[in-house]
């Protein structure tokens, strides 16, 4: 899959031509004795929204460890624009489920969106202007320049995935990786994301993320990866999510 968008890079002032590609190469993951993932195969391009889907326990939230360098596979290789994932890291950003976060951390809304400037600053240099003026920009992208002095937990659900989503623009990501970001979203909430989540894709970034809902799906990602361990299908939403299809993966589960 392929469109003719140019990357948005905020920092360089330039743009790039949307051939940057992920490739997963038979990747194999597990826990213990436990297999999460066996021999998962897929590539895809910026400007697309790719939902990863299947059962309880097929492997989606490994998956997206796995692309986001948290999970070293039992075998197969991650690459980005054919460069090993662990020296492309910056270019990739995973948000966590909301779940997974303590918002009662002291920390305000512009705070949380400075995290994404540390991996381009290292652990010595200081916030130029140049780094603020990014920060700004992500802020306002996500309509949360007014909400910048608000601590995190003040937030609501949709509110706090744009946050996520602001540092991730912050740091630059191509690649942002989203675990079941519309879980505990109203339909307004989600949305709003989902609108959020297309317009980052048009501008020349990649979006994955783990989804559950077989009835949103088709409205909130242009693609699906439906797992089971492994890959059963893969493409446009509209021809993934066939009755037989999901009848296929989720057999047990309907």
């Amino acid at each position: 899959m392929t469109h003719s968008h140019d990357h948005v890079c905020w920092g360089a002032g330039q743009s790039h031509p949307c051939s940057h590609k992920l490739d997963v190469r038979h990747i194999s993951a597990s826990y213990g004795a436990v297999l999460a993932l066996d021999d998962v195969s897929f590539s895809a391009t910026c400007g697309h929204t790719i939902a990863f889907m299947g059962p309880n326990g097929a492997g989606k939230s490994t998956l997206l460890k796995a692309i986001a360098g948290l999970l070293r596979p039992t075998q197969g290789e991650i690459l980005w624009n054919n460069t090993p994932l662990h020296a492309t890291r910056g270019e990739i950003a995973y948000l966590p489920q909301r779940s997974e976060v303590d918002w009662s951390f002291p920390l305000t809304v512009r705070a949380l969106v400075e995290m994404g400037r540390y991996p381009a600053l290292g652990f010595w240099k200081k916030f130029q202007r140049h780094d603020q003026d990014i920060v700004e920009k992500s802020l306002a992208a996500m309509e949360l320049t007014e909400l910048a002095d608000r601590q995190i937990g003040e937030l609501s659900g949709g509110q706090q995935q744009r946050v996520f989503l602001a540092r991730a623009l912050a740091q630059e990501a191509h690649v942002l990786l989203l675990d079941e970001p519309f879980t505990g979203l109203d339909s307004p909430a989600s949305h709003s994301l989902g609108k959020l989540l297309h317009t980052l894709a048009r501008e020349g970034r990649l979006i994955l993320a783990s989804h559950h809902d077989l009835n949103t799906a088709a409205a909130l990602f242009d693609a699906i990866l439906l797992l089971n361990q492994t890959v059963r299908f893969y493409g446009p939403a509209d021809d993934v999510l066939t009755e037989e299809h999901i009848q296929s993966v989720y057999r047990n589960q309907t």
